[in-house]
């Protein structure tokens, strides 16, 4: 009998450790992703890097009225971070690095992860014709490619949604925009795959077909496999019923930047982030933790050849190809007063990002200026030139007159 005693207790014991085993490991799993770890940097690289930082943003950026956030990292680990101005300059608060701010077209690279998300669980293809999502759409021999490297010819809906019937009075959407298109199609740009053209409807087109394929929101989605899983606490995509809770923007002048009828469209924008979230972002895309490599390679591959510059763009990337051999992944966004710089630099796995609500170019020009703290870019040869090509991503910001009589 105390025999069988030992072998019971001897055996619950065993079990319970083969449970606890289970649940931890259970837990464990339950986690898709992993912040990782950053890896050191020497203390004298650090500190030349710190260095070289702080004495050019001190002296530039920082000097001026720059509202907004900054962060250079390295492996992950951050070098120089700092938060100025406010996020409501009517209200004079203190900008914090848990405050969300606007990336505007920024915003692509996540629509264009998530397409090739889908793409790699077998939901859709590159090649699929956009007739498979919309089948009355008017434009046709364009692929969900053409969309993500912007070689659709499709018109941008920033420039023509004011010309149709719309009533400005109302927030348009991304089905919206696809009605009008529908039942008042605008001219095309270009036949499909010509050439490159920048165009924000095709990143609201992905939008709908990412819904259209999940039966979630974009926003759903997003927090769902991205968000949630990176903990990038302070990062959503932002729709109307958010308006009381995000971050206002200004103009260069500190005058408030009021919604308009096209701030209620996503996919080509309207994710609010910090700088802290991007970072994870950013180390995010050097795992397979969100699509395989060789996805990820041909999202940071260049596709519009037709003549030759250093500047080319991938799926869902811009690309600064420098004749060295050197190459820079990045995105910059501008919607209202909200402008944002993302640039990696994988050679040497830094990344710089730079957020502001309160509009100015030295944002782009600050970015820029790093790439040659950590290796051999433009040297002293950098210009603005090289930002110019930003700029049109949404329509010029019209006068504060114009702004009020649209609503």
């Amino acid at each position: 009998m105390k025999h069988t005693l030992y072998i019971f207790l001897f055996s619950a014991f065993i079990w319970g450790c083969n449970q606890q085993g289970k649940e931890e490991k259970t837990e464990e799993d339950s986690l898709q992703y992993y912040p990782p770890t950053p890896a050191p940097l020497e203390k004298a690289e650090f500190r030349e890097y710190y260095r070289q930082l702080t004495a050019y943003f001190d002296s530039t950026l920082l000097r001026s009225s720059f509202s907004g956030q900054v962060i250079v990292a390295k492996n992950g680990s951050i070098i120089y971070e700092h938060y100025a101005g406010h996020p409501d300059l009517r209200q004079k608060d203190s900008m914090t690095a848990n405050t969300s701010l606007h990336i505007a077209s920024t915003s692509k690279t996540f629509t264009g992860i998530a397409i090739l998300r889908l793409i790699q669980e077998g939901k859709l293809t590159l090649q699929d014709s956009l007739s498979r999502f919309f089948p009355d759409f008017p434009y046709k021999g364009i692929t969900v490619k053409m969309l993500l490297n912007h070689r659709s010819g499709l018109p941008n809906y920033v420039n023509f949604m004011d010309k149709t019937s719309w009533d400005q009075k109302n927030y348009c959407t991304n089905a919206d925009v696809l009605s009008i298109m529908m039942s008042e199609p605008p001219n095309k740009e270009a036949s499909p795959d010509r050439k490159f053209s920048y165009c924000n409807t095709n990143y609201i087109l992905l939008a709908l077909i990412i819904e259209k394929i999940t039966g979630l929101s974009y926003p759903e989605f997003m927090q769902e496999k991205f968000f949630g899983p990176l903990q990038m606490k302070d990062t959503y995509v932002f729709t109307m019923k958010d308006s009381l809770k995000a971050t206002p923007t200004f103009s260069p002048s500190g005058t408030y930047w009021d919604f308009d009828f096209l701030d209620g469209t996503y996919g080509d924008k309207n994710i609010y982030t910090t700088a802290r979230d991007l970072l994870k972002w950013d180390q995010a895309l050097y795992t397979d933790q969100l699509i395989s490599k060789a996805l990820l390679d041909s999202a940071f591959t260049p596709y519009s050849n037709e003549r030759p510059s250093i500047h080319n763009y991938g799926l869902g990337f811009r690309l600064l190809l420098m004749p060295n051999g050197k190459k820079i992944v990045y995105h910059f966004g501008r919607w209202h007063g909200a402008n944002a710089a993302f640039a990696r630099l994988p050679d040497e796995k830094a990344v710089i990002i730079i957020l502001g609500n309160r509009f100015t170019r030295s944002i782009y020009n600050a970015a820029h200026h790093c790439y040659d703290i950590f290796g051999e870019y433009f040297g002293k040869a950098e210009s603005e030139d090289a930002d110019t090509e930003n700029m049109p991503e949404k329509k010029t910001a019209p006068s504060r007159k114009t702004e009020k009589s649209r609503r």
